[in-house]
């Protein structure tokens, strides 16, 4: 396995993992600050989805599947949808309140089904060129998809391990 397909692969599991919380989640489960935490499942999905969708757009030239897939007039969550969620406040995470589960699950696949795309069209010379020459060292196209993934699989992690909590009754 070279390093494109074994990228492809590692890609495919953050999908995987969106795709089991279809089902449950229910608008105050997307609600929910548990530990009076800032960022809801809601927060955790969206991000996860801006995360890869702007960085991905940034690394392929392409118009982001959040504006080129309509995910921003469904979701309509107006300019604050628009950013991705590095740095919020605690009140702009609060302010950012979606109800529909599917349509915010939607909108990771689409982001991730992009990355996976992206990815099959790579080469492993392709990773090795340097995409951010502001780090020491400097950034390569490989080591910023892991950074992609990576984020991606920590809040995917998150919004699950929030809907197997015990739910109050």
């Amino acid at each position: 396995m070279d390093a494109p397909d074994l990228l492809l692969d590692l890609a495919s599991r953050p999908r995987d993992a969106a795709a089991r919380l279809r089902g449950r989640l229910d608008p105050a489960t997307l609600r929910a600050h548990p530990g009076g935490h800032d960022n809801s499942p809601a927060w955790l999905l969206w991000h996860t989805g801006r995360e890869v969708d702007v960085q991905l757009a940034a690394l392929s030239d392409a118009e982001e599947v959040w504006t080129a897939q309509g995910h921003r007039d469904l979701l309509a969550l107006g300019e604050a949808g628009d950013e991705v969620g590095y740095g919020h406040t605690s009140a702009q995470a609060r302010r950012l309140v979606v109800e529909d589960g599917d349509a915010l699950l939607d909108y990771v696949d689409a982001a991730l089904a992009a990355l996976e795309d992206y990815l099959g069209t790579l080469t492993a010379a392709d990773l090795a060129e340097v995409v951010d020459s502001q780090w020491d060292p400097p950034v390569t196209r490989g080591v910023r998809l892991v950074s992609i993934v990576d984020d991606a699989v920590q809040h995917l992690a998150q919004a699950a391990y929030v809907l197997g909590m015990p739910q109050p009754v």
